[in-house]
């Protein structure tokens, strides 16, 4: 279930910040008809800092509802806090979804024991399969390759997300991890290089403007055809980039809105897309093919 290209969608606002259903419908509408293999609801992407309890849980039921099993659902489920998380994955298990998605709590810097502890606790409270997710640059804690494996022999923790761009991490993970444990990329910019190492996909930032080429290039490179893999990243690597130019998810809810499929809603204490930053976007989004 977990493996291609798979989308940290973006959560479309209105100008006032409020969530925008309508857009919400036309954005898992585009997934679906170009390849994606799964959505991240209210993930790092999809604003997850800022959304309420009771808007993650709308965006969810609805895309379950529309999705109707053509393309995974996953929740993101993480907080800073172990009672807390335990608390929101007991209710999104409720909820006909795929898996949930567990970031490694920011700010409180837990030790790995701390971090082993805490996911350990949440796949005891979890009636779906459990993702966990590694992203140190924006976290300040990185979960070693060692806490993964001791937690991929956990009940119901199917798979990671790793976020940090180097492929001897994936390598490593590979090694220790248990067997059918699944393996994701969370760095665009080097997802290519990670499946070679032997991870099964990408959840993606990209993917939210270029779905179809993404779940194109993870084709190809998951079936181990690496001059066309090559060739699609290529057009793909300035977008990967300049989709960082400002803090995610700035830049990509800007191209959305660019590309006319969601408004320029954008929650404080994000700003919208600052415009010496607009014309690299829109170049590295004309490479790409995504706008004429």
């Amino acid at each position: 279930m977990f493996t291609g290209s798979l989308v940290a969608i973006a959560t479309p606002m209105r100008p006032d910040g409020a969530v925008d259903f309508e857009a919400w419908a036309r954005l898992l509408d585009f997934h679906a008809a170009r390849g994606t293999a799964g959505v991240v609801v209210g993930g790092t992407t999809g604003e997850s800092a800022t959304l309420r309890e009771a808007e993650l849980r709308e965006l969810s039921v609805r895309a379950c509802e529309q999705l109707r099993g053509r393309v995974a659902v996953i929740a993101g489920a993480g907080t800073s806090s172990t009672a807390g998380t335990v608390e929101r994955v007991a209710w999104l298990s409720e909820l006909p979804l795929d898996g949930l998605l567990l970031v490694t709590p920011a700010y409180n810097r837990p030790t790995q024991e701390g971090l082993y502890l805490h996911f350990a606790a949440a796949a005891a409270a979890a009636r779906k399969p459990v993702v966990l997710y590694n992203v140190p640059a924006r976290t300040a804690v990185d979960m070693k390759p060692a806490t993964v494996a001791r937690l991929s022999r956990v009940a119901g923790i199917v798979g990671v997300k790793e976020a940090v761009p180097e492929a001897a991490r994936i390598r490593e993970l590979v090694a220790g991890c248990a067997a059918g444990f699944a393996i994701l990329s969370g760095d665009d910019a080097t997802a290519r290089e990670a499946i070679a190492a032997g991870a099964r996909g990408v959840i993606s930032v990209t993917a939210n403007v270029a779905p179809r080429r993404m779940s194109e290039m993870v084709a190809a490179a998951l079936a181990g055809e690496r001059a066309r893999a090559e060739q699609l990243d290529a057009t793909l690597s300035a977008l990967h980039r300049e989709l960082f130019a400002e803090a995610n998810p700035i830049p990509v809810k800007w191209l959305l809105a660019e590309m006319g499929l969601i408004g320029t809603g954008v929650r404080l204490p994000l700003t919208p897309l600052a415009p010496r930053y607009q014309a690299g976007v829109r170049s590295a989004a004309r490479l790409a093919g995504v706008l004429s």
